[in-house]
């Protein structure tokens, strides 16, 4: 009898078939199925041939040839598609079976798809998966959660397939219950909006301040991922800066239509930070930047209408470049806390017991936001696991410290020149509201009384008290229910 697979995956996309790779390389045998049947033939003959690979025309032949307790991953697109699948490939398991979603679902659906298999006896995995195609095939990081009973089936198969960080530990580890792998992937997400526009910024203020060309601007960024701003998409902004058009021989990013995509999970990522009530900010502006961008006519239109400022003042090119890079370092670390700040507030609304210095040391390799600066966020955590802003951390503290300087010239210089700085700013806002021992919110808090009677706590009184004020001769007694978001 042929031997049997260790794991079947579904769907033979980019990251789908990368992984296939990625296993069989790490010594498991796969057995794969796609909707489009043809696709599994023109795999199994092309880059998985004479590979431990077993090519499958059904989901019940999948699943007939899955080891014991069977772990299908499913590599299909989020959404309807996912719950489709666990349909159809129900009826082939049983009691203790493991479904896998190793696609960018929204993390409410993966708390659903838990509580719905257990039910039937079946063990869920909702997992993150990082690292685009080059690091499905090569290593991504990966981000488990859902039922833990499945972890130590799976977590052979995940841990050999992940990055490793440079002390060898594999880029994967169970984070938590239910949804909690994919709300961490997903924060990582809406980080990795807020790291790619902020170096979009730099991109900018270099060209449109500057006048650098790209190829200029490609030697600065190399330069940058041998410092402390060493990460994958420094590395690749240097290499895509340098890419010539074969048609027009101008820098391939010269002649890209201004107009960014985006798939979701940047904006579930400031829709969740809204329903907590964190103040992501620089990862909404992120978003909105993106958006902005889609508005291309009409920028286009307006661009002709509305005056910005005059013809620029003088400046000392090397220094604003040095500034420019503390500007990015500092506004990088307050996006950062930012997400941090809003993993603890889910840990607290959704039961996970997360573990913050992991999570760091998960994203340390593969994934897209993959930095060396991440060791000190495990190394923060490490000294202080309840820390309740990574900007408290010594280390990060002192950065913010030598950067702000720089960071508020770079800000003042592009508001001079009217070139728009949404994450640099909003970072810095944040930054600002954060360390303000009092903010005007005492005011916002009267209008609200005044027009609504939501009252207010006293300076002068213990919090969670709450009062109302008469503002007019026909104000009542009556006020509002007090409610916190």
């Amino acid at each position: 009898m042929s031997k049997k697979a260790d794991i079947g995956v579904v769907g033979l996309a980019v990251m789908g078939e990368n992984l296939v790779l990625n296993m069989e390389s790490k010594g498991f045998t796969v057995a794969v199925f796609n909707r489009t049947v043809q696709k599994v033939e023109n795999f199994v003959t092309g880059r998985g041939k004479n590979k431990n690979i077993i090519g499958c025309k059904s989901v019940e032949e999948l699943c007939e040839n899955l080891e014991r307790p069977r772990k299908v991953m499913l590599m299909v697109k989020a959404g309807t598609p996912i719950d489709t699948f666990i349909e159809k490939i129900l009826p082939y398991l049983e009691k203790g079976d493991i479904i896998i979603d190793g696609g960018n679902s929204h993390f409410p659906d993966s708390i659903r798809r838990t509580e719905y298999l257990d039910k039937k006896g079946i063990l869920f995995v909702g997992t993150g998966v990082s690292g685009g195609e080059e690091g499905a095939l090569l290593g991504p990081s990966i981000m488990p959660g859902g039922n833990p009973a499945a972890w130590p089936v799976v977590k052979p198969i995940f841990q050999a397939i992940a990055a490793k960080s440079d002390d060898g530990s594999p880029c994967c580890e169970w984070v938590g219950n239910n949804g909690a792998g994919h709300y961490v992937k997903m924060v990582h997400n809406g980080i990795e909006y807020g790291d790619m526009q902020m170096i979009c910024e730099a991109y900018s203020l270099m060209k449109n301040i500057l006048k650098m060309s790209a190829e200029e601007m490609s030697e600065i960024f190399t330069e940058w991922n041998k410092s402390e701003l060493d990460s994958y998409l420094i590395e690749i902004t240097s290499k895509i800066l340098v890419k010539k058009d074969d048609e027009t021989d101008k820098p391939v990013v010269d002649i890209i239509l201004d107009t960014a995509g985006q798939k979701g999970t940047g904006k579930w990522t400031s829709e969740s930070a809204l329903e907590l009530g964190m103040p992501t900010m620089t990862i909404a502006e992120a978003v909105f930047a993106r958006c902005i961008s889609a508005l291309k006519e009409e920028r286009v239109a307006a661009s002709k209408i509305l005056t910005g400022p005059e013809k620029e003042s003088e400046i000392d090119k090397e220094k604003f470049i040095s500034d420019i890079k503390k500007a990015l370092f500092a506004s990088k670390i307050c996006s950062y806390a930012q997400g941090y700040q809003l993993m603890k507030a889910a840990a607290e609304e959704y039961g996970w017991d997360l573990n913050y210095g992991e999570i760091a040391l998960m994203w340390r390799g593969g994934c897209i936001i993959r930095a060396t600066f991440l060791g000190e966020i495990k190394k923060a955590f490490d000294n202080n696991p309840d820390l309740a802003n990574l900007l408290l951390d010594k280390f990060f503290k002192n950065i913010i410290d030598d950067c702000q300087t720089a960071w508020r010239k770079v800000i003042s210089k592009a508001v001079e020149c009217g070139i728009p700085v949404p994450t640099f700013s909003s970072a810095l806002a944040y930054y600002d509201s954060y360390r303000s021992e009092v903010l005007p919110a005492n005011l916002l808090q009267a209008q609200r009384d005044y027009f609504g009677a939501h009252t207010y706590e006293r300076i002068d009184k213990p919090r969670k008290e709450f009062f109302h004020t008469k503002w007019t001769e026909t104000s009542g007694d009556t006020s509002s229910s007090t409610y916190v978001v």
